[in-house]
């Protein structure tokens, strides 16, 4: 069972990094917007129909971080995407074609997320 208090703080936090209001929340995610309020004000609990709704249409949330904390949000920073730096000699010379410098890499992982490296 998850934690009701833990799960509202970080929907809140959702809510705050998209800047939505309660209202605009709903409206994005298809929940009444009574649902939101109910969920926030701990009258309610959340149903696994509006997890799955939260988490298909917001893809940065992932599952295990809003049921239990567990990971991260956002699944890929954009922080770390744009300052990530390689080394592109060490690269270059162990998996390019000759002739050929690369420009970027995109690793991908099994449960969506990805980083990107640039040059």
């Amino acid at each position: 069972m998850i934690n009701s208090a833990d799960f509202t703080n970080r929907l809140k936090e959702v809510i705050e990094y998209y800047q939505f209001s309660a209202s605009s929340f709903a409206d994005k995610v298809g929940v009444q917007r009574s649902s939101i309020s109910h969920i926030l004000s701990g009258r309610n609990k959340p149903s696994l129909d509006f997890i799955l709704k939260i988490t298909t249409e917001l893809q940065e949330v992932d599952i295990n971080w809003l049921l239990k904390g567990k990971g991260s949000f956002p699944k890929v920073s954009v922080s770390k995407q744009k300052n990530a730096q390689m080394n592109p000699t060490l690269i270059n010379s162990e998996i390019a074609e000759p002739g050929k410098k690369i420009k970027n890499i995109v690793i991908f992982y099994e449960d969506g997320t990805f980083e990107e490296y640039q040059k």
